[in-house]
């Protein structure tokens, strides 16, 4: 399948709609790495342009890949071999298509209601054709406006039976990918 993901630290919003640049954490990286090899996504990318995180990220990805923790945990190994880094969304577009050798489908997700919403199975069929797609998690309070702008349309938000709304991404990523990717 050419479906990729991406987990934005850069640009998102804080809780007063302030734009900032969030810190990558360790679980993000493992639990969704976990998750996207599991349905298998081509590629997990993590975006940020700071370098201390970059630093961290490729750190973390060398103890497992190629470190102790390659021998200790195969299957961690595994699930990372799938992780790339990106300093900006613009990279991330620009390496996407060029792997590709066209631009994909750029998708955002929300927990808020969106204009331009695909629903999961119009966006499953796509993908089982070959259309090569995006998937653009956010981090903080949610992706900035300006990169909200130029996406191509919204999955729809993730909603249970109750009035609370504030999953982990790691739990929203594994949902939307078993809902597009997942055995049926």
């Amino acid at each position: 399948m050419r479906v990729d993901l991406a987990l934005i630290h850069y640009p998102v919003c804080n809780r007063n709609r302030e734009i900032i640049g969030s810190a990558v954490t360790n679980l993000d990286l493992h639990d969704i790495a976990r998750a996207g090899r599991t349905f298998g996504i081509d590629k997990y990318y993590l975006v940020t342009p700071f370098a201390d995180q970059q630093r961290l990220v490729r750190e973390i990805l060398d103890h497992w890949r190629t470190g102790y923790g390659a021998a200790y945990n195969a299957c961690r190994k595994e699930a990372l071999s799938i992780v790339g880094l990106c300093a900006d969304v613009a990279a991330l577009y620009e390496e996407v298509t060029a792997k590709w050798r066209q631009r994909p489908t750029v998708l955002a997700t929300s927990a808020a209601d969106s204009a331009n919403l695909l629903g999961y199975d119009e966006v499953r069929a796509r993908i089982f054709k070959g259309e090569p797609m995006l998937l653009l998690f956010g981090t903080g309070w949610g992706m900035a406006p300006e990169l909200l702008a130029g996406v191509d349309g919204f999955l729809p938000p993730l909603k249970g039976a109750a009035e609370y709304n504030h999953l982990s991404v790691r739990s929203a990523a594994a949902i939307i990918l078993d809902r597009l990717l997942g055995e049926r």
